[in-house]
Protein backbone atom coordinates (compact mmCIF):
# COMPACT_ATOMS: atom_id res chain seq x y z
CA UNK A 1 0.00 0.00 0.00
CA UNK A 2 1.24 3.37 -0.66
CA UNK A 3 1.01 5.47 2.08
CA UNK A 4 1.80 8.53 0.68
CA UNK A 5 -0.71 8.54 -2.32
CA UNK A 6 -3.23 7.60 -0.05
CA UNK A 7 -2.34 10.94 2.47
CA UNK A 8 -1.94 12.80 -0.65
CA UNK A 9 -5.36 11.56 -2.35
CA UNK A 10 -7.03 12.31 1.53
CA UNK A 11 -5.64 15.96 2.23
CA UNK A 12 -6.22 17.00 -1.37
CA UNK A 13 -10.29 15.58 -1.33
CA UNK A 14 -10.93 17.81 1.82
CA UNK A 15 -10.08 21.04 -0.34
CA UNK A 16 -10.96 20.18 -3.82
CA UNK A 17 -12.72 16.65 -4.14
CA UNK A 18 -13.27 16.82 -8.45
CA UNK A 19 -10.01 16.51 -9.08
CA UNK A 20 -8.76 15.02 -6.64
CA UNK A 21 -8.72 10.96 -8.42
CA UNK A 22 -6.68 12.87 -11.41
CA UNK A 23 -3.59 12.93 -8.50
CA UNK A 24 -4.04 9.28 -7.59
CA UNK A 25 -2.37 8.07 -11.47
CA UNK A 26 1.38 8.83 -10.88
CA UNK A 27 0.95 6.83 -7.41
CA UNK A 28 -0.04 3.77 -9.26
CA UNK A 29 -3.31 3.13 -6.89
CA UNK A 30 -6.06 0.79 -7.20
CA UNK A 31 -9.17 2.54 -7.79
CA UNK A 32 -11.31 1.34 -4.67
CA UNK A 33 -7.77 2.82 -3.01
CA UNK A 34 -8.18 6.04 -5.05
CA UNK A 35 -12.10 5.82 -4.76
CA UNK A 36 -11.81 5.54 -0.57
CA UNK A 37 -9.25 7.62 0.10
CA UNK A 38 -11.24 10.50 -1.83
CA UNK A 39 -14.42 9.66 -0.24
CA UNK A 40 -13.17 9.78 3.33
CA UNK A 41 -10.89 13.18 2.39
CA UNK A 42 -13.85 14.64 1.24
CA UNK A 43 -16.36 13.46 4.38
CA UNK A 44 -13.69 14.73 6.65
CA UNK A 45 -13.36 18.20 4.90
CA UNK A 46 -16.62 18.18 5.25
CA UNK A 47 -17.54 17.74 8.23
CA UNK A 48 -14.70 20.53 9.91
CA UNK A 49 -16.31 23.21 7.60
CA UNK A 50 -19.90 21.98 7.78
CA UNK A 51 -19.73 22.03 11.48
CA UNK A 52 -17.57 25.20 12.41
CA UNK A 53 -19.63 26.99 9.40
CA UNK A 54 -21.55 28.52 12.59
CA UNK A 55 -18.09 29.67 13.73
CA UNK A 56 -16.68 31.41 10.60
CA UNK A 57 -20.15 33.59 10.19
CA UNK A 58 -19.98 34.69 13.50
CA UNK A 59 -16.89 35.79 13.15
CA UNK A 60 -17.13 37.81 10.49
CA UNK A 61 -20.59 39.52 11.67
CA UNK A 62 -18.08 40.19 14.73
CA UNK A 63 -15.29 41.82 13.02
CA UNK A 64 -17.99 43.92 10.71
CA UNK A 65 -19.41 45.18 13.76
CA UNK A 66 -16.09 45.86 15.80
CA UNK A 67 -14.62 47.52 11.60
CA UNK A 68 -17.84 49.68 11.77
CA UNK A 69 -17.66 50.40 15.80
CA UNK A 70 -13.82 52.04 15.51
CA UNK A 71 -14.84 53.64 12.04
CA UNK A 72 -17.70 55.41 13.71
CA UNK A 73 -15.70 56.17 17.00
CA UNK A 74 -12.65 58.11 14.89
CA UNK A 75 -15.90 59.78 12.93
CA UNK A 76 -15.11 57.78 9.09
CA UNK A 77 -18.56 56.36 8.02
CA UNK A 78 -18.84 53.13 6.36
CA UNK A 79 -21.27 53.03 3.50
CA UNK A 80 -23.34 50.06 4.29
CA UNK A 81 -22.65 46.81 2.06
CA UNK A 82 -25.19 45.95 -0.96
CA UNK A 83 -27.67 43.31 0.35
CA UNK A 84 -28.58 42.35 -3.00
CA UNK A 85 -25.21 41.86 -5.00
CA UNK A 86 -24.78 39.99 -8.57
CA UNK A 87 -23.23 36.91 -6.48
CA UNK A 88 -25.93 36.87 -3.66
CA UNK A 89 -28.79 36.57 -6.03
CA UNK A 90 -26.93 33.71 -8.05
CA UNK A 91 -26.49 31.95 -4.92
CA UNK A 92 -30.20 32.61 -3.99
CA UNK A 93 -31.51 31.12 -7.22
CA UNK A 94 -28.83 27.74 -6.77
CA UNK A 95 -30.51 27.58 -3.48
CA UNK A 96 -34.07 27.86 -4.79
CA UNK A 97 -33.22 26.09 -7.87
CA UNK A 98 -31.80 22.77 -6.80
CA UNK A 99 -33.21 22.62 -3.57
CA UNK A 100 -31.63 20.48 -0.56
CA UNK A 101 -30.61 17.72 -2.48
CA UNK A 102 -28.77 19.28 -5.20
CA UNK A 103 -26.90 22.04 -2.77
CA UNK A 104 -25.73 19.93 -0.27
CA UNK A 105 -24.65 17.03 -3.53
CA UNK A 106 -23.47 19.74 -5.80
CA UNK A 107 -22.35 22.70 -4.40
CA UNK A 108 -19.26 21.16 -1.84
CA UNK A 109 -18.33 19.32 -5.36
CA UNK A 110 -18.05 22.27 -8.52
CA UNK A 111 -17.16 24.83 -5.71
CA UNK A 112 -15.10 23.49 -3.25
CA UNK A 113 -15.47 21.37 -0.08
CA UNK A 114 -14.99 24.23 2.42
CA UNK A 115 -17.42 27.44 0.53
CA UNK A 116 -19.61 24.25 -0.62
CA UNK A 117 -19.80 22.95 3.05
CA UNK A 118 -20.14 26.31 4.54
CA UNK A 119 -22.35 27.83 1.97
CA UNK A 120 -24.70 24.56 2.34
CA UNK A 121 -24.38 24.91 5.79
CA UNK A 122 -25.78 28.81 5.98
CA UNK A 123 -29.01 27.88 3.82
CA UNK A 124 -29.67 24.37 5.54
CA UNK A 125 -27.77 24.05 8.97
CA UNK A 126 -31.04 23.25 10.87
CA UNK A 127 -32.16 20.58 8.75
CA UNK A 128 -31.01 17.16 9.92
CA UNK A 129 -30.62 15.74 6.42
CA UNK A 130 -28.38 18.36 5.34
CA UNK A 131 -25.00 16.62 6.32
CA UNK A 132 -26.34 12.85 5.48
CA UNK A 133 -26.89 13.96 1.91
CA UNK A 134 -23.48 15.47 1.85
CA UNK A 135 -21.64 12.74 2.60
CA UNK A 136 -24.28 10.82 -0.08
CA UNK A 137 -22.73 13.35 -2.41
CA UNK A 138 -19.62 12.20 -1.70
CA UNK A 139 -20.29 8.95 -2.13
CA UNK A 140 -21.64 9.58 -5.55
CA UNK A 141 -19.34 12.25 -6.70
CA UNK A 142 -16.52 10.01 -5.72
CA UNK A 143 -17.31 7.18 -7.58
CA UNK A 144 -18.22 9.15 -11.15
CA UNK A 145 -15.18 11.39 -11.00
CA UNK A 146 -12.60 8.22 -9.95
CA UNK A 147 -14.46 5.96 -12.55
CA UNK A 148 -13.90 8.86 -14.93
CA UNK A 149 -10.39 8.86 -14.34
CA UNK A 150 -9.70 5.39 -14.51
CA UNK A 151 -11.73 4.97 -17.55
CA UNK A 152 -10.08 7.53 -19.65
CA UNK A 153 -6.10 6.92 -17.89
Amino acid sequence: MNWVGLLTIFFLSTIKFMFAPLSALPFKLTFWETYLACVAGGIFGAAIFYFSAGYFMERAVQKRAKLRKEALESGIEIPRKKVFTKTNKIVVKIKHTLGIYGTAMWVPFFLSIPIGSIITAKFYRHDKRTFPIIILGMFVNGLATTGIVYLIF
